[in-house]
């Protein structure tokens, strides 16, 4: 069974009791487990978890725990919205937009958002992502999209096809800007070849993919 499947079968096998309740502590310091069920249950000597609860958790994760930030300081002054500390709140738009094997987005609808929340939120596939990603913590002293060629002494320029998953060579230049500037030319072709897939996502995306793109000029 898909993941809203297995959220709705440990709903309905695997009630809560008051003991269950009683057990329950703040995610995160912040976050409510409201759900009338045992999101954890043991089935069969296993614990089985409830991937809409996971989710919930995972979002609560990059907002508010103090080890994520240190291995991902983009996610220092995100928040979730107060509707979504409710874990019942997240979980009935979870199981409205959810898409399987498809990834939480914050920002993507609301360029520069830094809140978890339902108006901003949406699934998208993991190559968008990727393709939307700015990995400015990584790319180190250089423009995004360049790095140096110790043995010419040039600037070399390389941009990934989110699809096929190969990064292309764009040559090699004098100046890190000359090598950011093939990057930026060809990460907008490739987000107007895949405008078609993008559209079919949801319409509202593609012009924030290219606000995105144009934002790491």
């Amino acid at each position: 069974m898909d993941k809203v499947q297995l959220s709705i079968f440990i709903e309905t096998n695997h009630p809560a009791n008051k003991s269950s309740i009683a057990r329950r502590k703040p995610r995160y310091g912040i976050g409510s487990n409201d759900a009338h069920y045992i999101t954890t249950p043991m089935v069969n000597g296993a614990q089985l978890w409830d991937p809409a609860y996971m989710a919930w958790v995972s979002m609560l994760k990059r907002a508010y725990n103090p080890k994520c930030h240190a291995a991902q300081p983009t996610y220092i002054g995100v928040t979730v919205c107060e509707e979504w500390l409710l874990f019942s709140a997240f979980r009935e738009w979870w199981l409205e937009n959810y898409r399987e094997g498809w990834q939480l987005d914050k920002d993507i609808l609301v360029v520069g958002n830094r809140e978890y929340g339902p108006k901003s939120c949406i699934y998208i596939p993991s190559w968008l992502n990727s393709f939307t990603t700015d990995s400015g913590a990584s790319r180190g002293e250089f423009p995004i999209g360049v790095c140096l060629d110790k043995r010419s002494g040039k600037y070399r320029s390389e941009c990934c096809n989110p699809i096929t998953g190969k990064r292309h060579g764009l040559g090699r230049f004098n100046t890190p800007e000359a090598a950011h500037s093939a990057w930026l030319k060809c990460k907008l072709e490739l987000a107007a070849q895949l405008k078609h897939e993008i559209d079919a996502i949801d319409p509202r995306i593609y012009p924030n993919v290219v606000t995105i793109i144009r934002a790491a000029e």
